[in-house]
């Protein structure tokens, strides 16, 4: 059995919220159900130890009398998971399971906050910037020998910026010393500074700069990035990356907490237009 993905996590947890709120056990659902599902099928969907098919999805739905047209069409998307396949399925091999599950996220939100406190969002990199990152940040001779393949990755997951009927929404508050990083190729922070002014000017996009030598703030414990869902803010998850894997945050509480946290970060740092301002006086010495 494969190992639970956060999309069949969302997705189990959201049908488990349905059914709560009308106050219907598992047995209850299977009587209605009239033998189309089991109690023990609906348990494991619930927990995501079977991956959902859209036609359970809809069945249950049905059951449930949900009449939110993008709430089940949201929910629909996640059961899809298993059906189709993403550009990113051509990396096997190459990407972790975490990693895959993110590019999916992205490839689905309607919106994305990051904060980041050393380095230029994945979302945002130039090519050469997103190679030495990668490479200096590899823990392993595996990972060193697919630093090529980890960099066009990269670089297509940014097409959510640009390529969607309705583009990626943006907002990113990025620590100054983040801008003030010294590649080993000359020109890959100019350039890296470069693109970021350049893309600043994208409606869909925000960056912000938190200058060097504000006061301790939350963002001191680590970068973060919230994935929103639209009107169905019960979906959204935060993603955490560390040196060696990443991890997500799915429990509404907690997502509330991050979505806080960001928010104080943005007020803290400068605003879009002087933020712009401090990116290319910094350029001018990269």
């Amino acid at each position: 059995m494969s190992a639970p993905t956060v999309r069949r996590r969302r997705l189990g947890t959201k049908l488990r919220a349905l059914r709560d709120g009308l106050g219907l056990t598992l047995e209850d659902v299977a009587v209605r159900a009239d033998g189309r599902i089991t109690v023990a099928k609906l348990s494991r969907l619930e927990t995501a130890r079977t991956p959902a098919k859209p036609v359970d999805v809809k069945m249950l739905l049905a059951l449930y009398g949900v009449d939110d047209d993008e709430l089940c069409a949201a929910l629909l998307v996640l059961a899809s998971e298993g059906s189709t396949r993403g550009w990113w399925h051509s990396y096997q091999g190459v990407l972790s399971p975490v990693y895959e599950d993110l590019i999916s996220l992205e490839a689905e939100a309607a919106s994305v906050r990051s904060w980041q406190m050393g380095a230029i969002p994945g979302l945002l990199q130039t090519a050469e910037y997103a190679r030495e990152i990668i490479s200096s940040t590899a823990t392993s001779a595996a990972v060193e020998s697919k630093v090529d393949a980890l960099v066009e990755v990269r670089l297509a997951r940014q097409s959510v910026l640009t390529s969607r009927e309705r583009p990626l929404d943006l907002r990113v508050v990025i620590g100054e010393s983040a801008l003030h990083t010294k590649c080993d190729e000359d020109g890959v922070m100019h350039d890296q500074l470069t693109r970021l002014l350049a893309m600043s000017r994208r409606p869909n996009i925000t960056i912000q700069v938190l200058p060097a030598g504000v006061s301790p703030h939350m963002g001191q414990m680590g970068s973060f990035s919230l994935l929103g869902f639209a009107d169905h803010s019960d979906l959204d998850v935060v993603h955490i990356e560390s040196l060696t894997s990443g991890l997500y945050v799915e429990d509404g509480q907690e997502v509330a907490l991050y979505q806080s946290a960001f928010e104080r970060l943005s007020a803290a740092a400068l605003a879009p237009e002087a933020s712009a301002e401090r990116i290319a006086e910094i350029r001018k010495t990269a």
